[in-house]
């Protein structure tokens, strides 16, 4: 099945689309080429981007982006609709989520914090659950209606499914609660875990991480506690978002073993999660440029090596032309016979790399396209 690009930004029921898959795919540039393309044709778009390479800004035109969403306004750039980009601060996002859902005075101790300090930008699955709030935040605003989200590279892409759980289960768990007991009982709570058998666990965290730290973690979650409810109910709806018939995932690859390998996995676990894909983008195809087949090309080449220099070198590029199309065709026939329900769309590679609009603009040409 062909996969109609056109068809899904179009659609006004799309209002989030998920561009995942390993690195190295064209995944920034297929997510930045989606939302321009979305823009020009008429819609509201913001792209998002949680990869923290620059590549981004500088395709779109700007110096740089920051955590809020910035106008693209370039000289020749005038959509039907609007484009605005951005790339996730996973700092600033927790900061402002603090802000937002304690009291002032609570989320000036919470800020403050060094334990907290820590945990916000080096917390296991920090990155991925922020990411689902900033997506949340900009559904919540009502100021778009296509969202496009450019995901981190390799498996890890789509960690923000189950990031909400691991994070909250993280900072519920045992060792955690455990840290809470002097704020909750004037010490007396940390002593009751020592005379409990603890005192081994408790002398080697304090070794480790020393008496401070433990303080400040008590006092951390003691703050984070009223908020805790609220962290969990928005990661539901973020959740819920991500499964909902307005949400599309589009998996991105290129005709590689270890790319389609890494595919796979994404569409077997957005199948597993009950996430609605909508097709596999192919990047950087070589189809082929003439009805001519390598071992004619060769042949020919072989006849004419002594007379004609110039048109032997054109042959022999395009029989290795031939050479690897057919092995790209054979690696994506075999993605195709395991995923026979997946849509695809190939997509051209182009003679250099994307760096301006016009190159977005030719990569939305050849998506909508397919050749």
């Amino acid at each position: 099945m062909a996969l109609d690009v056109d068809a899904l930004i179009d659609d006004p029921e799309t209002r989030v689309v998920v561009c995942c898959g390993s690195g190295g795919v064209g995944k920034t540039t297929t997510a930045a080429a989606l939302a321009l393309r979305a823009a020009e044709r008429g819609r509201q778009t913001v792209v998002l981007t949680i990869d923290p390479a620059r590549r981004l800004a500088q395709a779109l035109g700007l110096r740089e982006l920051g955590n809020h969403p910035r106008q693209v306004q370039v000289e020749g750039f005038d959509p039907k609709g609007e484009l605005w980009a951005m790339m996730l601060d996973m700092r600033r996002t927790f900061d402002d989520m603090v802000r937002a859902h304690a009291g002032p005075q609570r989320a000036e101790q919470l800020l403050a914090n060094p334990f907290y300090q820590t945990i916000s930008t080096s917390f296991s699955g920090t990155q991925e659950y922020m990411a689902m709030e900033k997506l949340g935040q900009l559904a919540a605003t009502g100021d778009w209606d296509l969202i496009v989200v450019d995901t981190p590279p390799s498996r890890s892409a789509l960690d923000f499914l189950d990031a909400p759980t691991r994070l909250s289960t993280a900072l519920d768990g045992r060792m955690i609660r455990l840290l809470t007991g002097p704020a909750k009982a004037g010490g007396w709570g940390l002593r009751k875990v020592v005379t409990a058998g603890f005192s081994m666990f408790a002398k080697a965290v304090s070794t480790i991480i020393g008496g401070q730290l433990l303080a400040d973690a008590s006092a951390f979650m003691q703050a984070f506690d009223s908020m805790f409810g609220g962290f969990r109910e928005r990661a539901r709806k973020t959740s819920e978002l991500l499964r909902s018939k307005g949400t599309a995932f589009l998996v991105i690859a290129a005709p590689e073993p270890d790319a389609l390998r890494e595919a796979s996995y994404f569409v077997d676990r957005l199948s597993e999660e009950s996430m609605p894909l909508s097709g596999l983008v192919a990047n950087r195809t070589h189809p082929v440029l003439a009805d001519l087949s390598a071992g004619k090309a060769t042949a020919a080449a072989d006849r004419v090596e002594s007379s004609a220099p110039l048109a032997t070198a054109v042959l022999r590029l395009h029989a290795d032309r031939v050479a690897l199309a057919e092995r790209e065709n054979r690696l994506l026939s075999r993605f195709t016979r395991a995923h026979p329900e997946v849509p695809i769309v190939r997509v051209p590679a182009l003679p250099s790399d994307v760096h301006d609009m016009a190159g977005l603009r030719d990569i939305g040409d050849r998506l909508s396209n397919g050749a």
